[in-house]
């Protein structure tokens, strides 16, 4: 596939070659107390959590050099009064392997595939080598899954998992919890057939390390995943997909939680199955 907003495994971010990563001020818990005014926005707009960055940029990099699919009968969705409604209609039908399986064979079914996928692709999970090979086979479509595996396997090698504070195993060290939690805020169609179809979905998300010796704590990010899907084996299932920023709302006022906090709602707080 090709990229528009390739990252490199190195970190590298836009094809800068920089990373940006929010470390502790000094004096007092990582996550801090004091609210973030609501016009100090120069300073929120250039604090990018460095890990998500680099988490992009691997799975970017396992993906170069795949084709887009082709698709017929393509299609503009316009957004309207009822684009984010509830549509009534079940396109998750059930489970395989913890990931959404069994979406509807129609424009409906593409969204909510988009959307559960993202959530995978962008997960703790992603980063765990038995989970990674799992997530693999259940989510692409089985001429792309051992290029894709080799890949990916190369991208979250053991230096890749240290620098971002996880062990081998893709587990937290220190005594930290490594989040990675993705929320779609909406989806979009853009081209649409019966054998194929692209959709983009607008995210938001958790990422970075809770812990009190954490230099990189968890901070949020916004960006969009573009996927391209086929029908196959009476599923969508991805071909190819990639990433960009945005759109980001500006910085909000609320206070920055503990890192205990963090850990605890992590842990306590499951994540959705997310259908249209």
């Amino acid at each position: 596939m090709s990229l528009g907003d390739e990252r490199e495994p190195s970190g590298g971010y836009g094809g800068t070659g920089q990373t940006r990563t929010r470390l502790p001020e000094s004096g007092g818990d990582v996550y801090g107390g004091a609210r973030r005014g609501g016009r100090s926005s120069s300073r929120s707009l250039v604090t990018v959590v460095g890990v998500v960055v680099l988490l992009i940029a691997a799975i970017a990099f396992a993906n170069r050099g795949n084709d887009n699919p082709d698709s017929t009968g393509a299609d503009e969705n316009q957004p309207n009064s009822s684009s984010t409604a509830a549509s009534g209609s079940q396109p998750v039908q059930g489970k395989s392997g913890g990931i959404p399986a069994g979406f509807a064979h129609d424009a409906q079914g593409v969204q909510s595939a988009g959307a559960n996928y993202a959530v995978t692709l962008v997960s703790a999970d992603i980063l765990k080598p038995d989970r990674r090979a799992e997530i693999v086979q259940q989510v692409f479509l089985t001429d792309k899954q051992a290029e894709l595996a080799a890949k990916l396997d190369q991208a979250y090698s053991k230096e890749f998992l240290s620098s971002i504070g996880l062990d081998a195993n893709g587990d937290a060290t220190g005594g930290n919890t490594y989040v990675s939690r993705t929320v779609p805020i909406g989806t979009k169609v853009t081209a649409y057939s019966a054998s194929a179809a692209t959709v983009e979905v607008w995210c938001t998300g958790v990422f970075g390390m809770a812990g009190e010796s954490s230099t990189n704590p968890a901070g949020s990010d916004w960006f969009t995943m573009t996927l391209q899907l086929r029908w196959a084996n009476s599923d969508w299932k991805v071909e190819s997909f990639s990433q960009k920023d945005g759109p980001a709302p500006v910085p909000g006022d609320n206070r920055a939680s503990s890192a205990d906090e963090m850990a605890k709602a992590v842990e306590e707080y499951g994540g959705f199955t997310y259908a249209r």
